[in-house]
């Protein structure tokens, strides 16, 4: 029998960038090394993959509504009214591959929330090893865009007090703005943000049960009732696995997304949306088994003792012993001492992930 599960490992290059979205660049401290490790988040590796799948299949993202408020207050009139970010709505539509692919949550909703679980599971882009990866310490200001999808809208509702009211007119909107001297778009300024630079690596579990089919289950629900039938009439057809009764998106479309999926997960780039500096974080070696601790083992560091300084480092191993699928690019062998690599290493990444996904069973 087939393992449901795919896993891969990608060790990848740095280059003096940003890991940085609305929050900023993120950080953790390792407390065996006492370093501060910056890593590019889980979310935002998934984002990326998103962004690449979706311009590989020339598609657009799941629309989404952004909403703002303004509130005032009765005595002040609405002239002098305070701009106030609301809740961003999605569609939870699955028939958009990012929302197929990513899932979504909406909990805010006029019948009850629905919610689909990623059949992604993706772990930070952090340093192979604490002592091969580190934070910078210049600071400087960037931007977190969110204006390149073209099928999503901002809303602007007047509030006062906790009481929503009416959405505001085109009409009144223009007047505030231009009297305020204002702009609600979607994209926001972050202040003193540091850099990153060494070896990094990111694991992904892909969850094939789940890949293409969406349950049915109405005690927890992954989809409204009207989102069911646009499915059926779309050529998703009724099927059953191991959770229980679900539509099971059809083999044509399956075909068509598999393909640069597997190109997605081993390609995607953190673009100047996301980044200030963009770095081609060029992929050095990727392990791909359906044993988690294999592709662990395949690509790893090991602690040398520095005779001289009588301090430890670090050194990046690829281990070929392992039983994972390895896949090194040539310039692994500028970071990783003894590797050989080819030019098209990637391309049979990519065509080893689509094999195995092709002939996952999906209807049974």
């Amino acid at each position: 029998m087939q393992n449901p599960f795919i896993y891969l490992r990608a060790l990848r290059h740095v280059e003096h960038t940003v890991f940085a979205v609305n929050d900023g660049q993120k950080f953790y401290y390792d407390a065996q090394f006492g370093r501060k490790m910056a890593y590019s988040s889980g979310q935002q590796v998934k984002r990326s993959i998103l962004e690449d799948l979706t311009g590989r299949l020339d598609v657009p993202f799941a629309p989404t509504t952004f909403s703002w408020y303004l509130d005032y207050d009765k005595s002040k009139g609405k002239s002098k009214a305070t701009p106030k970010e609301g809740i961003a709505y999605i569609s939870c539509d699955p028939s958009f591959v990012d929302q197929l692919i990513g899932g979504y949550m909406l909990a805010e909703s006029d019948t009850f929330a629905v919610k689909r679980r990623s059949p992604l599971s993706i772990s930070a882009m952090r340093p192979l090893h604490p002592l091969l990866g580190g934070v910078e310490s210049e600071k400087e200001n960037m931007t977190f865009d969110r204006s390149n999808n073209a099928t999503s809208e901002v809303k602007v509702f007047w509030r006062e007090g906790s009481n929503k009211q009416e959405e505001v007119s085109d009409e009144d909107l223009t007047d505030w703005l231009t009297s305020n001297k204002r702009n609600l778009g979607k994209r926001k300024f972050i202040q003193e943000q540091t850099r990153a630079s060494g070896l990094f690596v990111y694991d992904i579990a892909i969850d094939l049960r789940t890949l293409f089919t969406v349950s049915t289950n109405k005690l927890e629900p992954e989809l409204f009732p009207e989102m069911e039938q646009k499915l059926l009439d779309k050529g998703w057809v009724h099927g059953k696995n191991v959770f229980g009764n679900c539509l099971i998106c059809p083999k044509d479309e399956r075909e068509k997304i598999i393909p640069a999926l597997a190109y997605a997960l081993l390609n995607w780039r953190i673009t100047s949306n996301q980044a200030r500096t963009f770095s081609l974080m060029e992929t050095l070696a990727v392990a791909i088994s359906d044993n988690a601790n294999q592709v662990a083992y395949a690509i790893r560091a090991s602690l040398v003792d520095e005779t001289e300084s009588s301090r430890l480092k670090a050194e990046p191993q690829i281990d070929e012993t392992s039983s994972a699928n390895l896949f090194i690019t040539p310039v692994c062998s500028g970071y990783v001492r003894g590797t050989v690599g080819s030019a098209d290493a990637l391309d049979k990444a990519a065509e080893q992930l689509a094999k195995q996904m092709l002939a996952f069973n999906y209807g049974n």
